[in-house]
């Protein structure tokens, strides 16, 4: 299948966006970038735009970050000097029938893309590249972990909240470091697995008991289930990393107020953008393969 004619645009993201042009490069597209840290060097075949809109100006296929959009519509771009968010005037300079494939959208996104004609492809809960971007963001959380605290992993008493993919790969990481590892979470089968892997498994409803007694706290759910009064219960030493996308598991406002240390630690693949990138590629390049077979 021949790409020669298929303009891509990759916009936001972080070094990982830099490999990610590369394949596409190699693939045979057209590509267009902006929003994600540029080598000096540049990227061979890959235009460097002005701004976003530029960047999308032509484009068969957008790819966006996976690590999700903020509460103000913003894509993930740490390191780009303006927030990106975007807005139909940026959106109708892409190529009709246009398509996105990004981690995953907002309502903001989804209404000027029904509005264009634009067609998104979500991924961000495909469980086979949240297992090969996994050992990364493992090493990433490992990496703030040790850098935040005074203490060894071994030894120290770790909850996590949520047992999802990565939730569970950090679960065995940190059993075989020798953590004394809580596992938190709704779903029994879930609870089951982190007691299966070593660890003790809780209810949410438990978490107050135990909070008292923790040395680190990670979360990885989507969703606030930590807030003043259960972070009330931590010790002052206690580390807070939260893990999930937008708007994350722990009141990090309220964290702050506490004088506990919260971390956001988000895009955390990006410990190893070209591994990361290359495996983020393959489901990408999958998806732009259905897309181009349609044509």
């Amino acid at each position: 299948m021949s790409w020669n004619n298929t303009v891509i645009a990759v916009v936001a993201g972080d070094a990982r966006e830099q490999e990610i042009a590369r394949c596409a490069v190699r693939a045979g597209a057209t590509v267009r970038a902006y929003g994600f840290p540029w080598p000096e060097e540049g990227i061979e075949g890959v235009y460097h735009a002005r701004d976003a809109a530029d960047a999308l100006k032509g484009a068969d296929i957008a790819l966006f970050p996976i690590p999700g959009i903020t509460a103000e519509g913003a894509l993930f771009a740490p390191k780009c000097p303006e927030k990106i968010i975007p807005t139909r005037e940026m959106l109708e300079g892409m190529r009709k029938p246009g398509h996105i494939i990004l981690g995953w959208a907002d309502a903001n996104l989804k209404g000027h893309c029904a509005e264009l004609g634009i067609t998104l492809h979500e991924y961000e809960w495909d469980v086979d590249l949240m297992l090969l971007r996994g050992p990364a963001i493992v090493e990433g959380v490992l990496k703030v972990i040790i850098e935040n605290t005074q203490i060894t992993i071994h030894k120290s008493n770790i909850c996590l909240v949520g047992q999802g993919t990565i939730g569970s790969l950090l679960t065995n990481t940190l059993v075989a470091l020798g953590a004394h590892v809580h596992v938190a979470a709704r779903n029994p089968v879930q609870r089951a697995a982190a007691y299966a892997a070593g660890a003790e498994s809780l209810t949410l409803e438990e978490l107050p008991e135990y909070l008292p007694k923790m040395d680190i706290v990670i979360g990885s759910v989507p969703k606030r289930l930590l807030d003043r009064d259960q972070l009330k219960l931590l010790p002052k030493h206690a580390l807070l990393v939260d893990v999930a996308a937008p708007p994350g598991t722990i009141d990090r406002d309220a964290a702050a107020e506490l004088g506990l240390k919260a971390i956001w630690a988000r895009g955390m693949g990006a410990r190893a953008p070209i591994t990361v990138g290359r495996s983020q590629w393959s489901g990408i390049s999958r998806r732009i393969e259905g897309i181009l077979e349609q044509k």
